[in-house]
């Protein structure tokens, strides 16, 4: 499972997980198997042949290895910039993981590097280089010494033979006597006595390997000038001399002696030992620059394979990360379905993924459950301010501060404001008269508290609002207050007109009644009597005119009083009655919440032609009526309409 976090699935991935996978196993292989080459190490031996092939391998293996890194780091990279989740997190961990597995290695591999300088130093140092040198110079002293004793051996056995050249040549068996005594006095192994043509004329020694086939041509020629021949034999145990002898005719000594072999083998292994030393000295630098060289490409194979493990790690610890980081962005943005996957890794990562669903469960069902009250709430306020909206009555919701909070449009249309701008003002700087009223009405929250406020309209219009005011709770402790406005201004206009109405009605009944018998009897006392008076008829015509045209006058002001006591003339429109009804009935409700209002019949709007204003007068009359005689009872009581 936790192979499987860390690539983003595991083995069960994409193919480059598995190569990665295959790759860092054979690097450790390689890596293992190259410092058993280097090393000697069974099975692997001091063979160049595989040391070539595991290095191959190894620079292979890094070339892939450094391949896939660099396309994690372009995707690493490339995911930074984008700004996905986790990214600059993962970046930061591929670094410390990086040096993590880099440090170590780089310090190794330097620290490798310095001792192998400092041991090819050691190795080619003045002291070592002086011993190698001195001891082959002890070994080719002992074979100058041996050369140098055979020289003397040579030319005293010469002398001898010189001098006794006349009798040695006359007579052969004591030539060879002769040369056996002198090879045995100077303890020489073998010595022969030939001419020119190569034809051996006496012979001493014991071992028959000194033959004339291996003296090399150049011999003679330097014997032929004097000089003795010093010459080694092709297996390198003995010493031989050549010489000419001067009182023979083309004559030559040609001695041996036998050397030590293992002197010799040791001198020989000397000899090559200095040889091999010399040339190691002579490529010494390009030794030291291949033997590094093998260590940076097997310190880079462990590198690069610790690399890609840091990678792999780094994505492990990121992925639940990211995954998260993720998750929280599609809940900031509203997505509450938004999980991420848990892990059975059983640590802090698989907790916090849990955490991390069980939260937005919790939040999503919240969530529903707060879509589901706002609905609700949403239609229960479309509701209200649809009742609002057709009720006109103005009203206000004010908070305890008296801070409109809710406006109808009734209310906007009152105040000549729109909505917009009442919502949030105080409503005592819109109706300063209404302070002491929600005072009292804060007093007695249980009672409607009404009363009858003046508005000077912008338009300067003195309007009379009958306010009421219901306290209710708004919140834990808090108490708002709902103000209803009605408009009276023309109903008290009608109240009035009512009144005088009925005063003139009684003053026209008063003054009508004796103005027709005045004006009679005027006329008839004109009639009558206007003959019969002599003295002055003008003046007593002039005052029955007066009488008439007085009274005439009198009749029309009692007319125009009949006429303003009648109901004005309807403007009859169609309407619905019902609407206008249950405004109303809830205008009265709310004034008086001991009373129950029912409204029978159709439950739909009814469509008719009528004056709305007389008929809500007519109403209105009526309705009051029936409250004052449910009132005069002291009790409750309900009213159908």
């Amino acid at each position: 499972m936790i192979g499987a976090r860390l690539f983003g699935g595991g083995l069960r991935g994409s193919w480059t997980n598995r190569l990665a996978f295959l790759l860092l196993l054979a690097a450790i292989a390689s890596g293992i198997a190259t410092y058993g080459a280097l090393t000697e190490t069974p099975p692997f031996g001091n063979d160049p042949t595989t040391v070539i092939w595991l290095l191959n391998i190894d620079m292979i293996i890094l070339l892939f290895l450094v391949t896939l890194i660099a396309r994690r780091g372009a995707a690493l990279w490339s995911g930074r910039k984008k700004g996905v989740a986790g990214s600059r997190l993962h970046v930061r961990l591929v670094v410390v993981f990086s040096l993590l597995a880099a440090v170590p290695a780089i310090i190794m591999t330097v620290f490798a590097a310095f001792f192998l300088h400092f041991g090819v130093q050691s190795w080619f140092g003045e002291r070592v280089s002086m011993a190698v040198r001195e001891s082959q110079a002890v070994a080719e002293a002992y074979l100058a010494e041996h050369q140098q004793v055979i020289r003397a051996d040579i030319l005293a056995m010469a002398n001898d033979l010189n001098r006794q050249a006349p009798l040695l040549m006359s007579n052969h068996d004591s030539f060879d006597k002769f040369m056996q005594t002198q090879s045995m006095l100077r303890n020489l192994s073998e010595a022969i006595v030939f001419d020119d043509t190569g034809r051996v004329i006496a012979r001493a020694g014991f071992t028959f390997s000194l033959g004339l086939d291996a003296l090399p041509d150049f011999a003679t020629v330097q014997a032929d000038a004097g000089d003795v021949v010093l010459l080694t034999g092709g297996n390198d145990d003995r010493v031989r001399a050549l010489v000419k002898l001067n009182n023979f005719v083309e004559t030559y000594l040609f001695v041996g002696r036998m050397v030590d072999p293992t002197v010799l083998s040791h001198v020989a292994d000397t000899k090559k030992a200095v040889q091999e030393y010399e040339a190691l000295e002579d490529q010494r630098s390009d030794l030291q620059i291949k033997i590094t060289m093998i260590f940076v490409i097997v310190a880079l194979l462990l590198l690069v394979a610790a690399i890609w493990t840091g990678l792999f790690f780094a994505r492990q610890l990121v992925m639940p990360i990211s995954n998260l980081i993720t998750a929280a962005d599609r809940v900031r943005a509203g997505d509450l379905t938004a999980r991420v996957p848990e892990l059975n890794t059983r640590d802090e990562v698989e907790v916090l993924g849990r955490s991390f669903n069980r939260m937005t469960t919790q939040l999503q069902e919240q969530r529903d459950e707060l879509v589901t009250a706002n609905r609700l709430l949403d239609q229960r306020r479309r509701f209200t301010e649809t009742v609002l909206a057709g009720v006109s009555s103005g009203i206000l919701g004010v908070n305890e501060s008296g801070v409109i909070t809710l406006v109808n449009t009734s209310a906007a249309e009152l105040f000549a404001a729109e909505v917009g701008k009442l919502v949030g003002q105080n409503v005592a700087d819109i109706l300063p008269e209404i302070g002491p009223l929600l005072v009292q009405a804060h007093a007695k929250p249980g009672r409607i508290t009404q009363s009858e406020i003046p508005f000077i309209a912008p338009d300067e219009v003195r309007r009379i609002f009958l306010v009421r005011i219901a306290i209710e709770m708004i919140g834990e402790g808090d108490k708002g207050a709902v103000l209803t406005f009605d408009d009276i201004t023309e109903l008290q206009s009608a109240q009035r007109k009512a009144a005088w109405a009925d005063v003139a009605r009684r003053i026209a009944h008063e003054i009508k009644n004796p103005l027709t018998p005045i004006q009679l009897s005027a006329e008839r006392l004109k009639r009558k009597y206007l003959k019969q008076i002599s003295d002055d008829p003008e003046t007593f015509s002039r005052c029955t005119d007066t009488i008439i045209h007085h009274v005439g006058d009198i009749g029309r002001m009692v007319n125009e009083f009949s006429a303003f006591a009648r109901m004005p003339e309807p403007i009859l429109r169609r309407d619905n009655i019902t609407g206008h009804i249950r405004d109303m009935i809830v205008l009265r409700q709310q004034a008086h919440p001991h009373i129950t209002f029912t409204l029978k019949g159709e439950s739909g709007p009814v469509q008719a032609h009528f004056d709305s204003q007389q008929i809500r007068q007519a109403f209105t009359n009526i309705i009051q009526n029936a409250i004052d005689s449910i009132e005069a009872k002291g009790e409750g009581g309900q009213v159908d309409i």
